[in-house]
Parts: C-alpha cells; sequence; structure tokens
C-alpha cells in the first residue's frame, strides 16, 4: 500500500482524509465517508497544490470544500506507513476508486524517497508538536550549514548553477541528519527534494535558494 499521512477528520462532510502516494507518482488525497461505504481519490497538483479529484469522485458525496478542507488539514504532514483503515458502515460496500492521475502540469515522477533513511531523519527531526513539517526551521538550519561550508563557498565562486548547489547542501544535511557516511547521489536527492514537495506543493527549500542567489550575485 502507498504510504500515507495521519488520517484527518473533515468538518464539511462526515468523512476522514489522508494524503497518500499515488501508484503513477505525485500526492493525492483521498476521502472516506463515515455514514456510508463511499470514497473517493483527488491527485494533488505540484504547481498549484490543488486537488484534482477523479472522474469517478461524486461530486454530491464529495463537494469541492470537502477536497479543499483535506488539502489544508494535511498539509505539511509526513509520509508515514501505515496499514490501511477500515470503516464499518451500514451499507453495501462499494468497490474503491482508481487513484486519480497525476496532472499534467506535474512532471515526470522521480523515485519515491520517503522509505529513504534520510526522509525518514528529516521528517522526524523538523516536525513540530503538530506533526507537519517546520519549513521555516529546516531551511534556516540548511542555510546555517551553506554558510560555514568551504566546499559552497567554492562553488559560489566558480558560479556553480544553484539547483547544483542546493543539491549539493540537502545531501550533506540529509547524510549528517540520518547518521550515515555515505551521501545520497545527485539523482536521489533530487528525488528526496521531490517527495519532500509533495507534502506542501511551494518548493520546500525556497528559503535555502533564495540565500545561495543572494550569494551568486554578489
Amino acid at each position: 500500500m502507498p504510504v500515507r499521512t495521519k488520517s484527518v477528520e473533515l468538518s464539511s462532510i462526515p468523512a476522514i482524509a489522508y494524503k497518500q502516494k499515488l501508484p503513477s507518482g505525485g500526492a493525492g488525497i483521498r476521502i472516506i465517508r463515515l455514514d456510508r461505504a463511499a470514497e473517493a481519490v483527488a491527485a494533488l497538483d505540484r504547481r498549484t497544490g490543488d486537488a484534482v479529484p477523479s472522474g469517478k469522485a461524486d461530486g454530491a458525496l464529495f463537494p469541492a470544500e470537502a477536497f479543499e478542507e483535506a488539502v489544508e488539514l494535511t498539509a505539511g504532514l509526513p509520509y508515514a506507513a501505515r496499514r490501511g483503515i477500515n470503516i464499518s458502515v451500514r451499507a453495501e460496500a462499494e468497490p474503491e476508486p482508481e487513484p486519480a492521475p497525476a496532472p499534467e502540469s506535474a512532471g515526470a515522477p522521480g523515485r519515491d524517497m520517503s522509505e529513504s533513511d534520510e526522509y525518514k531523519a528529516i521528517a522526524e527531526r523538523y516536525c513540530d508538536e503538530n506533526g507537519k513539517m517546520n519549513y521555516a526551521l529546516m531551511n534556516k538550519d540548511f542555510i546555517r550549514f551553506a554558510a560555514r561550508s568551504k566546499t559552497v563557498a567554492d562553488m559560489v565562486a566558480e558560479r556553480a548553477l544553484t539547483d547544483d548547489i542546493v543539491i549539493f547542501v540537502v545531501r550533506s544535511r540529509a547524510a549528517h541528519i540520518a547518521g550515515k557516511n555515505d551521501s545520497l547521489g545527485p539523482a536521489e536527492t533530487a528525488a528526496l527534494i521531490e517527495t519532500l514537495d509533495e507534502l506542501d506543493p511551494r518548493s520546500v527549500f525556497k528559503e535555502l535558494k533564495r540565500y545561495i542567489n543572494r550569494l551568486l550575485a554578489v
């Protein structure tokens, strides 16, 4: 089963919802009604963060505001490996909906890093008391590392690309946080960043990139 976030209870309809990795790539939202045997799935647009319901979703049972609430409540929650949720209702079970395909604007899906030691260590280190990722704290920590790194200073002097410097910073910090001697490769690091971005589509290391761009502008 694809990894998912913890479930949240909706107020707009009697249902629970959680974010999950879609087999087709990217993140999606699954809503499960509590008053009847009915579910719906939507893909999350990586550019806007909006939910794009599957064509099989019943708009009467799963209105747009329910998906909007589910997106808001699960924003920033890290993925976690969990067993499926079983809901007992007094109704004949309906077939489980097919996962919604990722929107075209999402781009090609990369490797899922949500089960990697690096992802789990980062999620554990930077989650706040509500269990959501603290992006401000994570960026502050990574920027502090970049400011002290001789390698980053050398890359800036050589006018390396911003993305290449970000990859170096993230792979170095991820290895340290996970307690590993060997760091991820560039492609795996890019996939790790992509997986983190799925939790809250807004470029998780936006502040780090701004800092590096300021260094390169000098």
